[in-house]
């Protein structure tokens, strides 16, 4: 076990805005993460540069990759992090959440929190948000490269995100899957999410993420088709295919906020789907009150609140765990340094 550390590491200015409330949180009553704003001012890339001039060069995306991104609404990318990095993670949220991988029967204890976002219930949702290995997969050069290809600004904010093991459904399981939004498409959102593979997801059977590129795709022609008083966040998605997204440890998947989405059931019987939730959104520095928020989040070990956010009541992360050490491009992407210096 970790010593506890509640002294902000040297260099790091104190703030005054308590974790647990997030500046104007848009996300107390919908989806997405309440650490970046729901929207971007500044919009996605699509590469433009002044007439007669080549497109924007791109980092880690292949130019197959980025035709992929703009048609289908979602990217892989390969090794985004080193699979044994990966690893480290996985083999901590085991222990993190009291399981053993190689007992079944310690899998399916209950929920310690409720759930406001029903959906989520029984989706294997891991609330750990700080740890040194998160931090090591949100700093780490290829995966800030892949966000700087779809964002086309080096300036950009990490989000503040959790895990999850998503274990093979039992006989008495009611978690079913899901499709919806965290933003409503209607809005236009200029966010993307992301997901990391902790463990090989090469089984589709095995749960994981899913989505609807046709309905990416058709969106604005689609709407004209269903009901003035439909569930913003929730299509229906009768008559389109379900893509279930393969990846394998240490592969990163971004996708677009307008692509319905999810997790898929487990239906694998033994394999454990194992994920972190990474993605980054261009800064916003002048948003003093945000700012102090994550460095506050960050130093004290501290949950987002939200929505989709119930925390952890055992508050491990804060009593048992050293604030996670920061590389000059960690801070930069947490708002403890300024993309200007």
């Amino acid at each position: 076990m970790e010593a506890t550390n509640t002294m902000a590491p040297a260099g790091i200015p104190a703030t005054d805005t308590p974790a647990a409330m997030i500046p104007d949180n848009a996300h107390k009553e919908i989806p997405g993460n309440p650490s970046t704003a729901t929207s971007s001012s500044i919009k996605l890339s699509d590469r433009s540069t002044r007439e007669g001039e080549p497109l924007k060069p791109l980092r880690v995306l292949s130019e197959e990759d980025w035709k992929f991104w703009i048609e289908n609404g979602y990217v892989v990318i390969k090794q985004a992090v080193p699979k044994e990095q990966a690893k480290r993670l996985a083999d901590f949220l085991w222990e993190f959440e009291e399981k053993d991988p190689n007992d079944p029967s310690t899998w399916y204890a209950p929920a310690r929190a409720e759930m406001k976002m029903k959906e989520l219930t029984g989706s294997g949702m891991v609330e750990l948000y700080n740890h040194q290995f998160e931090w090591d997969n949100r700093q780490y050069p290829r995966v800030y490269d892949a966000f700087v290809d779809i964002w086309g600004t080096e300036k950009l904010w990490v989000t503040i995100d959790r895990a999850n093991l998503n274990f093979p459904l039992r006989p008495e399981d009611t978690f079913k899957g899901f499709i919806h939004w965290d933003y409503d498409p209607e809005t236009k959102p200029q966010n993307v999410q992301g997901v990391l593979a902790l463990a090989d997801q090469t089984d589709e059977n095995m749960g994981g993420f899913q989505c609807i590129p046709e309905l990416f795709r058709t969106y604005d022609t689609w709407k004209l088709t269903q009901p003035a008083d439909r569930d913003r966040f929730k299509p229906d998605t009768a008559g389109f295919d379900l893509v279930k997204v393969k990846m394998e440890a240490g592969d990163l998947l971004i996708f677009n906020s307008s692509q319905p989405h999810g997790i898929r059931p487990n239906r694998s019987g033994d394999k454990v789907r194992i994920a972190q939730y990474i993605s980054m959104m261009p800064a916003q520095e002048e948003n003093q009150a945000l700012r102090d928020w994550r460095i506050t989040s960050w130093r004290e070990r501290q949950a987002p609140e939200g929505y989709a956010f119930p925390g952890d009541p055992r508050n491990w992360e804060k009593e048992r765990h050293q604030t996670a050490e920061l590389s000059p491009l960690g801070r930069k992407l947490l708002g403890l340094d300024s993309w200007e210096d």
